[in-house]
């Protein structure tokens, strides 16, 4: 990431941050002294936050959903399809959450149970709906809401889910929000146009399938992936990347191409989670169990849809992506005779698609020193870096940021002023924090940047600071070799290409 115009003048000063060439004044380089050693629990938070980093205890909670919901009418409930799914993740839902407080005797898996519903719902038992959860063999645990509908007395156009955890104890772990869920009538039967894409699934973009037989729910099969296979799963579903592929790249390259995906196209499907791929196939609008060949218009949400598998000759009907019961299999069409445009398909081979959406919150409890609730969790979602060289100052865009906030560089904490609950922004730590050799360092450093409450709780992100070192040499004893001018090669052209600001983002997702 390119850095940004030097910051506001007129903004509170900071302590410096150096990276400077060899000649710097010795005065300069040393950061301000301050009596006296660091109070205790500054260094017992240090600490705590080093072994946070180390041995990554961290609690991450998943929300899966889909970007739409169909709205019911009457005293019909047309339950949310597919279901939200929570996810629990990592290791620090298998450690005591709160210093002292130790298991009961028999107990397993996560220390909390979950409740669902929408958000400004009265939060009645009728509105709410308890997840229980279980443990799958990669060792998270899933829940999932079956019976989540909207009414037709809500009048809202979005909304979002809200997700309650709660320690067996009954003390409240934190309430959490999904992204918003556009709310439709029913799929739209029109052409759809460019001219409104709210619809449209762009390519790029997360997308679930599941197939119904004759109407009925409870024969709903979702594509899902399990032991490194592409399966019909009645329980759960995944999500997958919609790529429009191309006939000359080798499977698993996919060349960046915006736009939205239209039918005829040759498109990919890429679990989310595992990376699994399927193979190119070219994807099918869906009319009365019919796949219409000539048909280029883009696609929309909960769509009926075919995967044709490619290099069918002309006039066989083709091979379509099906399921058998719990199985993913090819299905050859039969051909239209009176319509060469038309493919006649069976069931198990009419796929609805629908746009997903997800969000992560993770934290770690094991050094706070509060009961209080984790939420709101921060979210980071950009980094932009201000000045360079001597000063520099980071700013963290986001959402559900506070005052309360301290912006954490590895184990070491960085100034940090609140702007917004979208914006904080920090002054970056001098690189001499890092260590006492910081002048001859001949390689990058990269340390995690990470958020830390003021109570203690812990909060990791994907993001990681780089501090790139300016060319420099320790100097060797007297009558030592000159090193070969070619020897650093590799510092010069990190010289070089970080001279302007010394610094250099990662951006890790």
């Amino acid at each position: 990431m390119d850095p940004v115009p030097a910051a506001d003048p007129s903004a509170p000063p900071g302590p410096l941050t150096h990276l400077s060439p060899p000649d710097s004044s010795e005065a300069r380089c040393q950061p301000a002294p301050t009596p006296g050693s660091p109070p205790e629990h500054v260094m017992v938070l240090r600490e705590g936050v080093r072994q946070c980093l180390q041995q990554q205890c961290e609690q991450t909670v998943w929300i899966l959903h889909a970007k739409v919901a169909q709205k019911s009418y009457g005293n019909e409930k047309r339950f949310f399809c597919p279901p939200p799914c929570v996810y629990l993740a990592g290791p620090g839902w298998r450690v005591k959450p709160v210093q002292g407080q130790a298991h009961q005797p028999g107990e397993t898996g996560p220390t909390v149970c979950g409740y669902m519903g929408l958000d400004g719902a009265s939060g009645s038992a009728a509105e709410t709906q308890k997840l229980n959860f279980e443990e799958q063999a990669d060792s998270r645990e899933f829940g999932c809401a079956k019976t989540l509908y909207i009414s037709d007395a809500d009048k809202r156009k979005h909304f979002r889910l809200v997700l309650r955890l709660v320690h067996r104890g009954g003390r409240e772990l934190g309430t959490f929000h999904s992204r918003l869920i556009k709310v439709i009538s029913k799929p739209s039967q029109k052409k759809q146009s460019l001219k409104n894409t709210d619809l449209c699934i762009s390519s790029g973009s997360k997308v679930s399938l599941f197939n119904r037989l004759r109407s009925q729910t409870v024969s709903t099969r979702y594509l899902s992936v399990e032991d490194g296979a592409f399966v019909a799963s009645a329980r759960q579903w995944a999500a997958f990347t919609l790529h429009l592929a191309d006939e000359h790249c080798s499977q698993g390259d996919f060349p960046p191409r915006e736009g939205y995906v239209r039918y005829g196209s040759l498109v990919q499907l890429v679990c989310t989670v595992t990376g699994i791929t399927l193979p190119p196939m070219i994807i099918r609008k869906v009319a009365k169990q019919y796949a219409l060949l000539d048909v280029d218009e883009p696609i929309s949400q909960l769509h009926k849809c075919a995967f044709q598998f490619p290099g069918e000759p002309a006039g066989e009907g083709g091979t379509y992506l099906c399921l058998a019961a719990d199985k993913v299999v090819q299905f050859q069409a039969s051909p239209c005779p009176k319509e060469a445009n038309r493919a006649l398909l069976n069931d198990s081979s009419c796929w609805t698609i629908i746009g997903t959406e997800s969000v992560e919150f993770s934290f770690s409890t094991s050094l706070a020193w509060t009961r209080e609730p984790v939420t709101p969790v921060p979210l980071i979602s950009t980094l932009e870096l201000s000045g360079g060289g001597d000063v520099a100052t980071l700013e963290l865009h986001g959402e559900n940021f506070h005052a309360g906030l301290k912006v954490w560089f590895g184990d070491v904490e960085a100034e940090t002023m609140y702007r917004s609950p979208r914006s904080l922004v920090c002054v970056v730590p001098d690189i001499a924090a890092f260590g006492s050799d910081w002048r001859w360092l001949r390689t990058p450093i990269t340390v995690p940047v990470s958020l830390v409450r003021a109570d203690g709780l812990f909060y990791p992100s994907a993001f990681s600071f780089t501090y790139t070192p300016e060319y420099s040499a320790r100097p060797g004893p007297p009558g030592a070799p000159e090193p070969a001018a070619d020897a650093d090669a590799l510092l010069e052209s990190i010289h070089h290409e970080f001279t302007r600001s010394n610094f250099h983002l990662f951006i890790q997702t």
